[in-house]
């Protein structure tokens, strides 16, 4: 353990204060939480950073809108806008937050895409502007206790399990492990595709002292690399990796069992692309005669934005699809959540 994390302790007790006060307000309900009468599915975890959140909520729109009116409702990080808004073809990235426009390019036909930070008011406003709407998807929800769900998933990423990890700031924590306890069903998130039957016991034991929930396990599943923009060349085998993600090991590794990786621009997490950033990869690529440039899903919605698309063209631009996908028993999981909306 390193030593400035062993100072940070303290400050991680007094969080674990607030944060256990908080929670035990809306258990005793003395703070209000609200229900709905519709079904409300809620994806979140337990730490700060990326848990596969998108990828599940994608899953989710899959699996329910051939049958349903669903809508899905995220805070919107990175956007320039504020309070509660519908996605529309005049949105985009910088409107809606990186994920949420993600969410309307690719199903904004199928389902109903909304951002807005107050949640309980947000869902009024969905249930008043799409009457029709009979199921929602809150993204990173897991800590707002406003909005009782009926149905709660909670992620946690393989290569960072919370019940080895710390309240912040010593480590990820946004809440102590007890917290799991209020979740509907775990999914363990970014598994190596060969992990083995032993390992996932030892997990799912490790997480049933914190929450007698069932247990999946899921891994990260890239699709071929797809141009951005204009583009219609075939990938190289040597690229430069650029991408705006909290962690980037599983794309990383993904990346170099099928190419030969350059470089790797990394930016923090809801990066906000800017001229500045396209110049500095155009000068990088000089290096390299012949690279293609390999980005996510999430950070293609940003670089397509008209200013940048001089930049993008003359780089040659790819980005690779990514899903959820379990590696056992997917069936089981999709049933439970199907099961939570006939019940609602």
């Amino acid at each position: 353990m390193a030593i400035l994390q062993i100072l940070l302790f303290p400050f991680a007790f007094l969080y674990n204060a607030i944060t256990h006060f908080r929670n035990r307000l809306y258990d005793l309900r003395i703070r209000p939480s609200t229900a709905f009468d519709i079904p409300i599915i809620s994806v979140g975890n337990l730490t700060v950073g990326g848990t596969g959140k998108s990828p599940m909520i994608e899953h989710l729109i899959r699996l329910l809108y051939n049958d349903h009116k669903v809508a899905t409702l995220s805070r919107g990080y990175g956007r320039s806008t504020k309070g509660f808004r519908l996605a529309t073809k005049l949105d985009n990235a910088e409107t809606l937050g990186d994920e949420p426009y993600q969410f309307y390019k690719k199903y904004g036909n199928k389902v109903i895409v909304s951002v807005g930070e107050e949640r309980v008011l947000a869902i009024t406003n969905i249930l008043q502007e799409a009457e029709d709407t009979d199921a929602i998807l809150l993204d990173d929800a897991f800590q707002h206790r406003r909005v009782r769900p009926g149905f709660s998933i909670l992620l946690c990423d393989y290569n960072r399990p919370f019940y080895k990890d710390f309240l912040l700031p010593a480590g990820k924590l946004r809440e102590s492990r007890s917290g799991a306890a209020r979740a509907d069903v775990v999914v363990v998130t970014k598994c190596p595709v060969e992990i083995s039957d032993d390992d996932m016991m030892g997990i799912e034991k490790s997480i049933r002292r914190y929450a007698d929930r069932p247990v999946f396990f899921a891994t990260i599943h890239y699709g071929n690399a797809l141009p951005i923009g204009d583009l219609k060349a075939e990938i190289r085998r040597d690229i430069i990796l650029v991408s705006g993600i909290a962690d980037p090991s599983s794309l990383i590794a993904y990346v170099k069992q099928g190419y030969d990786l350059k470089e790797h621009l990394h930016f923090g997490d809801h990066h906000q692309y800017t001229l500045d950033d396209l110049k500095k990869m155009e000068s990088i690529s000089l290096r390299y005669p012949g690279v293609n440039f390999l980005t996510t899903e999430k950070d293609m919605v940003k670089l397509e934005s008209p200013q940048f698309k001089p930049y993008i063209d003359r780089l040659s631009f790819f980005y690779l699809p990514i899903e959820v996908e379990f590696i056992k028993n997917g069936r089981d999981f999709d049933e439970l959540v199907l099961n939570s909306v006939r019940r609602a």
